[in-house]
């Protein structure tokens, strides 16, 4: 593994970043006599002035010890960081400020998710009359209203977000970067900002396949999706990924049918499979939502609301023969996401990005090629370099590059990165599935554990009415160290992050099951799961 002084002798200048780490230390000092405000940092003025100018806080001729490019949650993450340590900081937002994440991804989805959420649970009056509840007349729900409901969320995120680095003293550029050399980006204008390392953060976009015509009201992506403009009868959805599960999962609740088209012969396909034919019955069957698997939909015509149909034509995956063709109100294309890197100027500066991601190795740096050569100072986190497309691990990922941009050497673990799908019931996992944890104890040649617990015997399921569900975990027989984990059911999102720490500490399945989990709560769930992997009973 690379050391400290390593990565400080592979950065340009390093000993300007001795110096800066020196005077970081120094403030630090400092900061419990001075107010925040005085000690935040101001960008040395080139050319085109913009604010004022002061003595710097660290010894180099740039303007900032780290500008980053993009304010996602992996910018800002970073951001938080660097200004921790004592780093001198800006931010190009690109008039972005929260990225994806905050504004066309987690944020305003799970507001629907909930509100959406109360409308099927009011309106399932068999789940309401076993708890002694009637709802008169049933639920009703103000679309407008739900809508509204996500877009003051994201007003409220967005804000809080923006202000914490206004707090801590980074200074918000709203103009986007272009990278032309190390050190140096081209924020438009004829005027460029310096840094002594640059950190690229500019997320994604959503994929559209070739043959579907995007115009963002009867076919659409999650970016328009999540506007909830409005709820078609009949909608398509292509994906049954994270989104597409949870924007079927939104739309049954309020009322509209769907049906499902996957590329790949499994639907669920970054699911555990045991965990992904639970899924398919609690979350389709059970909600009258079909779906195509194998097939593309190879072209997509938009329609008009009200007046004339999508046309959806799909082919077989592999012949690509013309299989069916479907009519419905609206097409939703969830097949994933793109790195957001062209307007990066990457190419230009002799750096290749092999379908538009930027290549890093294991400390963030960014490599001039796959498996090529470190660029100097320059770093890259989040869905641009591909490692793990989710909004936490993009913020892990900031917090890791800043790390080894002060000479401490660091590398995120992504196998010990939990994710989750905020249907209902949610599904969260961390780690290897059956599948991939059998290929490594066959390579590895160690045997496979597996227990298995269930919602149904959990009091505090039962007690919500929320039976359904599985616990899965996947071990090590020899060292009992955790592989995998995989949960459906009831807050299941909540429940995986106790198994995300264990796996990242190391801690074993035995000592797992010799924890005391309370009662009654959910959390038994996975107690029950680690006692059966050591032989013990729960129940």
């Amino acid at each position: 593994a690379i050391q400290p002084a390593q990565i400080a002798s592979t950065r340009a200048g390093g000993s300007s970043c001795q110096s800066s780490q020196l005077m970081a230390r120094t403030y630090a000092v400092l900061a419990c006599a001075w107010t925040a405000s005085a000690l935040a940092p101001t960008r040395r003025v080139h050319s085109r002035t913009r604010g004022r100018t002061a003595p710097q806080l660290t010894m180099h001729d740039y303007d900032y010890d780290v500008v980053i490019v993009g304010c996602g949650v992996g910018g800002h993450g970073a951001a938080l960081h660097a200004r921790s340590q004592g780093l001198s900081t800006a931010v190009l937002s690109g008039g972005d400020v929260g990225g994806t994440c905050v504004n066309r991804g987690c944020v305003p989805s799970k507001a629907l998710l909930a509100a959406s959420g109360r409308v099927r649970e009011m309106g399932d009056a068999a789940h309401l009359e076993a708890m002694g509840v009637t709802l008169p007349g049933g639920v009703t729900y103000d679309r407008a209203g739900v809508a509204a409901h996500a877009e003051q969320l994201v007003n409220k995120v967005r804000g809080g977000l923006e202000g914490s680095l206004g707090r801590l003293g980074v200074e918000l550029i709203p103009k986007f970067g272009v990278y032309k050399e190390p050190h140096v980006l081209d924020v438009g204008g004829g005027e460029t900002v310096t840094a002594q390392d640059i950190i690229l953060a500019p997320g994604s976009v959503p994929f559209v396949p070739p043959g579907v015509e995007i115009d963002g009201e009867t076919v659409y992506t999650s970016d328009e999706g999540l506007k909830l403009e409005h709820v078609p009868e009949y909608c398509a959805i292509i994906g049954s990924g994270i989104i597409g599960l949870e924007f079927a999962d939104v739309y049954t609740a309020l009322g509209a049918e769907c049906t499902l088209i996957e590329a790949l012969p499994k639907l669920m396909p970054a699911f555990d499979r045991e965990v992904a034919k639970v899924a398919e019955r609690l979350l389709l069957a059970n909600r009258g939502v079909d779906y195509r698997t194998a097939v593309f939909a190879s072209k997509v015509t938009p329609g008009i609301l009200g007046e004339k149909p999508v046309v959806i034509e799909m082919i077989d995956a592999e012949t690509k023969e013309h299989v069916e063709t479907l009519e419905v109100d609206t097409c939703m294309v969830a097949t994933g996401r793109v790195p957001n890197t062209k307007k990066l100027g990457l190419e230009e500066a002799g750096i290749e990005t092999p379908r538009g991601f930027v290549q890093v190795d294991e400390y963030m740096r960014v490599l001039d090629a796959p498996g090529g050569a470190v660029v100097p100072n320059l770093y890259c986190i989040g869905d641009a370099n591909g490692i793990q497309m989710l909004a936490h691990t993009a913020s892990t990922q900031g917090v890791s590059a800043i790390e080894n941009i002060c000479g401490r050497a660091h590398v995120v673990d992504h196998e010990s990165i939990p994710a989750a799908c905020f249907t209902h019931p949610e599904v969260a996992q961390v780690g290897l599935d059956e599948e991939a944890a059998a290929a490594r104890a066959a390579e590895e040649g160690f045997e496979l554990g597996k227990a298995v617990s269930h919602f149904r015997a959990n009091s505090k399921a039962l007690a919500e009415g929320e039976g359904d569900g599985i616990a899965k975990v996947l071990f090590n027989k020899d060292t009992e160290q955790i592989l995998g984990v995989h949960i459906i059911g009831i807050h299941a999102a909540d429940l995986i992050q106790e198994c995300a720490n264990a796996k990242a500490a190391g801690t074993t399945v035995r000592q797992l099951a010799f924890t005391t989990h309370t009662h009654p709560t959910l959390s038994e769930v996975i107690d029950g799961a680690f006692k059966e992997c050591v032989g013990m009973h729960s129940h």
